[in-house]
């Protein structure tokens, strides 16, 4: 995250901040380690971690029910590829290529996840050696693919998950994913998309882990402004291509055992190995905790579109709307889509606050259910931090420019439906 966006989404969270009892973490210090399930809450975790956005690790304890830790592993620790490839040998899975860089990530594609099964066993055969090079199967969306299977429950602790619930609703996509890779296999420098919080579980194996900070990223850029692609490159030792990194801070760095869940901080850029052969089951989400962050991000995607094309501004009819399409087709989403995204997750609280929970969404693993669990005052913190960032997105230029007569209900009329019921849940 930049300065500017660091001192938006401050300014958000200045009234929650001042009341957190969260321990600091500093760059290449101490992680707090949270070993039980039994005396660890959702409370203790909310005000110490997602609102302070500090990382922590949870225990195996946390996932010793789950179905993927007792069949997708071996005896000894090492994945079951006979269970996997009974339960999903015709599927088609997305692998990339961790020996070859494409542009700033590895390139992509699409395997029968049997092969990829073959292909790793040949591997560590082959003492971890290969001419097809080191494959890593990521952001496989398993959970949408195969939901009748026994993979894992969610904690408690990521179940306010606004990214999830919204793309549920629209039946579009999720951010819900397997990965599974050969000691070796790796995930370059990056922040996750929308500035989100991650969590990522190991069911088998370990990850060595290296986290920066919130803006300690910025000293990591090229003179170019670029983010390096690994950033364990000695070429960030030359001040000439890297003029900042000697201001930089060594990165927090965890060694992630099996079982155990590491939860990656909001805007926190990080670099990833496998340290063994590992499957790990990762999560993106959003929520009223960082909410703030996600809208300030968007706002510096769309000033970046608007410089990149800023020569065509006069000429082109339509250039605020083309900065909107170019901003979507890189991030995902554009202004428009974020009000929806807004008024999904405002309209699912305000329906539990004003009509409680039916006896169907209560039997069910729905967001109902989920807002229920956790009860009206979290729906209202919910709301309240819906109302401030839905007020920043109406009073914005950009998107007082776009065509808005298609947004049902007007931004005005789900603002004060908003803010009315806040008012009618705290008399």
């Amino acid at each position: 995250m930049d300065r500017a966006t660091f001192a938006c989404s401050t300014a958000f969270f200045r009234d929650y901040n001042s009341s957190s009892q969260g321990a600091f973490c500093l760059p290449g210090g101490h992680v707090d380690f949270i070993e039980k399930v039994e005396s660890f809450t959702y409370s203790d975790f909310f005000r110490d971690y997602l609102i302070p956005n500090h990382p922590c690790i949870f225990s195996a304890k946390f996932t010793e029910d789950w179905g993927s830790r007792r069949n997708w592993v071996t005896w000894d620790g090492k994945p079951n590829f006979d269970h996997l490839l009974q339960k999903f040998g015709e599927a088609v899975v997305p692998v990339a290529n961790c020996d070859v860089k494409e542009y700033n990530s590895n390139p992509k594609e699409q395997l029968p996840f049997k092969e990829y099964i073959k292909y790793w066993k040949e591997y560590i055969k082959n003492d971890y050696h290969s001419s097809r090079g080191c494959l890593y199967l990521k952001d496989w969306h398993l959970s949408r693919a195969f939901p009748e299977q026994d993979v894992y429950t969610t904690p408690v602790y990521f179940s306010s998950d606004w990214l999830n619930e919204y793309w549920d609703a629209i039946a579009v996509d999720d951010y819900r994913f397997v990965y599974m890779g050969p000691k070796g296999s790796w995930t370059p420098f990056h922040a996750d998309v929308f500035r989100s919080y991650s969590w990522s579980a190991n069911i088998c194996g370990r990850k060595r882990w290296l986290l920066y900070p919130a803006g300690q990223e910025e000293y990591l850029k090229d003179r170019h402004g670029n983010l390096p692609f690994d950033v364990t490159a000695p070429s960030l030792q030359d001040r000439s291509v890297y003029p900042r990194y000697n201001q930089s801070q060594p990165p927090v760095e965890i060694v992630q055992e099996a079982g155990e869940i590491v939860f990656i901080p909001s805007g926190w850029h990080h670099q990833v190995y496998n340290l063994e052969d590992t499957i790990s089951i990762n999560h993106n989400w959003v929520n009223g905790c960082n909410v703030a962050i996600m809208w300030c991000f968007l706002q510096d995607e769309l000033a970046a579109v608007q410089r990149e094309i800023s020569e065509w501004k006069d000429p082109m009819d339509d250039w605020h709307l083309q900065c909107q399409l170019i901003m979507k087709s890189c991030t995902g989403i554009d202004y428009k889509e974020f009000y929806n995204f807004l008024k999904v997750i405002a309209e699912n609280r305000i329906s539990v606050l004003e009509n409680g929970l039916d006896d169907e969404a209560s039997a069910k693993n729905t967001p109902k259910a989920a807002i229920s669990t956790l009860g009206m005052l979290h729906a209202v913190f919910d709301l309240k931090r819906t109302v401030k960032v839905l007020t920043s997105l109406s009073a914005n230029e950009d998107f007082k420019k776009l065509d808005l007569t298609s947004l049902s209900p007007p931004p005005e009329a789900l603002l004060h439906h908003l803010k009315a019921a806040i008012d009618t849940a705290l008399l």
